[in-house]
């Protein structure tokens, strides 16, 4: 019996995991992808001798559906996560050492895990502290599916719930800022909601970060070539779609692929440029999505200025700082004397889209020396300033009702990415997740639902 063709377009990690579905399944899978590689948002590039990651992408533990991912491409052996977590979070004191404080959790069961750490927070005062409960409970019940949730934005819930705005700025809006994409004050409730109730108030192991130790070129784009080529999935990169119809897929060469389903994994922005006008989303309106920039300064030092693996900040334009320095290539060599590259994360980076690099770039070094007092001896060997300008979705009040599901007005095509409905914000969770609902929208399609692997259904 002749197998149906899926025609994934775009090779991010939605386009990849729909792919790798479709083909376990027991579907012809052709995937095309407009760039020369593959990972979409998550990539790499050399630089001065060394390796480049576009940005610090991160993980939490429970992050379930992109740890299987991780292992199905065969990079389950190239991350790292927290046994516990512990994140040095640093207040910066201009001439002086930083304030210092650690959010880190003990063997106690949720949400009483992280209880000691917050009443020792520095950056809050103990009124703060005391309060910071009264919110965790009200958020750990919330309706995450409640309408009314999704009204107003996470710093107005926070707000009628006793956080001071110190509170929001010195320990919200470090989890808030990195994972939504927004600020408290601009991000959706619900999207909060999400993040605090599966990241930080149900599973104590939840919140345990998770890293890449190899750059990010090796961990996705690469092991996902090799996975997808062992599975059967014929790759084509630098094919750009044109036009994506009923069953059709036409090339700017003119090259035209007819198709049983169609998978459109691409960023929201890009989808009016390929998909046919009367195809539509039967739900939410990704037009009216927007979006949220990141923007990432990369430093390389004369020698070590901090042995911490990476740390948060709560003012100045450093948000998270990591030490990329092993993963990246560019420790020349061991002991006394060796270089060290940091990876600075700016999110919610609006402002900083037009800002020339070099006075980026300069403000972060200069915040950096505040951070850990090292670096003010050391001599800086390179800066380079890295920007996504439309880097996730914008979470604000109203998203969820405009994020459509993977279906479409046009039986078997469907579509993929982070910025659906998956009920998280865009993360690669989000972005696997995504992949694995529209796999099983097309398979639905091509009515092979019966070799359906599991995990898909």
């Amino acid at each position: 019996m002749t197998r149906p063709l899926v025609v994934v377009v775009g090779g991010g990690l939605a386009g990849c995991t729909a792919a790798l579905d479709c083909a376990d399944a027991g579907a012809e899978v052709v995937l095309l992808e407009r760039r020369n590689r593959l990972g979409g948002l998550t990539w790499s590039f050399d630089h001065d001798n060394y390796v480049v990651d576009n940005g610090q992408h991160v993980f939490l533990r429970c992050c379930d559906a992109y740890l299987a991912f991780l292992a199905r491409i065969g990079s389950a052996g190239d991350v790292f996560v927290q046994d516990r977590l512990d994140v040095a979070v640093l207040d910066p004191r201009p001439g002086r050492s930083p304030l210092t404080a650690r959010l880190q959790r003990n063997k106690l069961p949720a949400p009483a895990h992280l209880g000691l750490s917050l009443l020792g927070y520095r950056h809050l005062s103990v009124v703060d502290r005391l309060r910071i409960g009264q919110a965790a409970v009200a958020l750990r019940n919330v309706a995450l599916d409640d309408p009314a949730l999704d009204r107003v934005t996470f710093g107005e819930w926070l707000a009628a719930h006793a956080q001071s705005p110190t509170a929001i700025r010195a320990l919200w809006d470090l989890i808030t800022v990195a994972t939504i994409n927004l600020p408290a004050s601009e991000a959706s409730a619900t999207m909060g909601a999400k993040v605090f109730q599966t990241g930080l108030l149900t599973d104590a192991e939840a919140a345990d970060i998770g890293w890449s130790s190899v750059p990010l070129r090796r961990l996705h784009g690469q092991r996902c070539a090799t996975a997808l080529d062992r599975a059967g999935v014929k790759v084509l990169t630098r094919c750009r779609v044109t036009s994506v119809g009923a069953g059709r897929v036409t090339l700017d060469d003119g090259e035209s692929w007819r198709a049983d389903a169609v998978v459109v994994a691409l960023p929201h922005t890009a989808l009016p440029e390929v998909l046919d006008p009367s195809i539509v989303a039967t739900r939410g309106n990704p037009a009216g999505l927007g979006t949220s920039a990141i923007a990432n300064v990369h430093v390389v030092y004369d020698r070590p200025v901090t042995d911490l693996p990476f740390a948060a900040a709560v003012s100045g334009p450093v948000h998270w700082v990591f030490d990329r320095t092993v993963s990246s290539g560019c420790e020349d060599a061991v002991g006394p004397g060796r270089r060290q590259y940091l990876a600075v994360t700016i999110s919610a980076a609006d402002a900083h889209i037009g800002q020339p690099p070099w006075e980026l770039a300069d403000a972060v070094v200069a915040a950096l020396a505040d951070l850990f007092p090292a670096a003010r001896a050391a001599k800086v060997l390179d800066t380079l300033v890295t920007k996504e300008r439309t880097a996730t979705f914008r979470a604000v009040p109203g998203t969820a009702a405009q994020r459509p599901g993977p279906i479409t007005s046009v039986p078997g095509v469907v579509l993929a990415g982070a910025w659906t409905d998956t009920g998280w914000p865009a993360t690669m969770e989000g972005a696997v997740r995504s992949g694995h609902a529209a796999a099983r929208a097309a398979l639905v399609a091509t009515r092979t639902t019966r070799r359906l692997p599991e995990e898909v259904a």
